[in-house]
């Protein structure tokens, strides 16, 4: 997953939350986040709150759950499901072709390049920061040609409606034209890479819009 690349005022002015100069000194862009990396989530606590969060819960101190799908999640985190949405931003996410000795990564993003917005549960923990997970769904036709499952990508609308009461009704897949599939550096496949240059073409491909069979 991409965080974004975008500027910290930049974040905020797009998520509509307010600006802290602490968080602001914490932040910076990210290009290939991992799993128990920090992220930045939304949550609506009386108003709109960006907040460090750690990506993956661990509910019962059982599996790592980075991702949980949207179909289950009412009956499964009930709790959460009910007090606990946020909302995950990013500038788009990784899938992968090819088989695992020869992964050919690719980028789905906003054709605009702006904000996406994944729907997703968090967990307060004791000690530390925040805990999330990024609620799935089934794919679109695009995505549909390289995985089965996709984030739950929220429109400005169902984002408000997310946070704001538990529903379900928006969570479904994106529409076709929310996302295009861009060919990335293989560079991404190592998450010790995490810097610009993930986002380019690789060598034998030109940067141009993902053409999927």
């Amino acid at each position: 997953m991409t965080l974004t690349t975008k500027g910290y005022d930049q974040l905020a002015h797009l998520l509509d939350v307010e600006e802290s100069e602490e968080d602001a000194l914490l932040y910076r862009p990210r290009y290939n986040v991992a799993p128990t990396d920090d992220h930045w989530i939304v949550r609506l606590d009386g108003i709109r709150k960006l907040a460090r969060a750690k990506w993956g819960i661990r509910p019962g101190g059982r599996e790592l759950l980075i991702n949980l799908r949207s179909e289950t999640a009412p009956r499964r985190f009930k709790k959460a499901f009910l007090e606990r949405r946020c909302l995950v931003p990013a500038d788009g996410f990784y899938e992968w072709e090819g088989p695992k000795t020869a992964r050919r990564p690719i980028w789905f993003h906003a054709p605009s390049g702006g904000l996406l917005l994944f729907a997703g549960l968090y967990e307060l923990e004791r000690e530390g920061l925040p805990t999330f997970t990024v609620l799935t769904t089934g794919p679109n036709s695009l995505v549909g040609k390289v995985h089965d499952r996709m984030p739950v990508v929220l429109s400005p609308e169902e984002a408000k409606a997310w946070l704001e009461k538990p529903t379900t009704d928006v969570l479904h897949p994106a529409p076709e034209q929310a996302l295009v599939g861009t060919r990335v550096s293989p560079r991404v496949n190592a998450v010790a890479n995490d810097d610009p240059s993930v986002l380019e073409p690789p060598r034998d491909t030109p940067r141009a819009q993902l053409e999927l069979f």
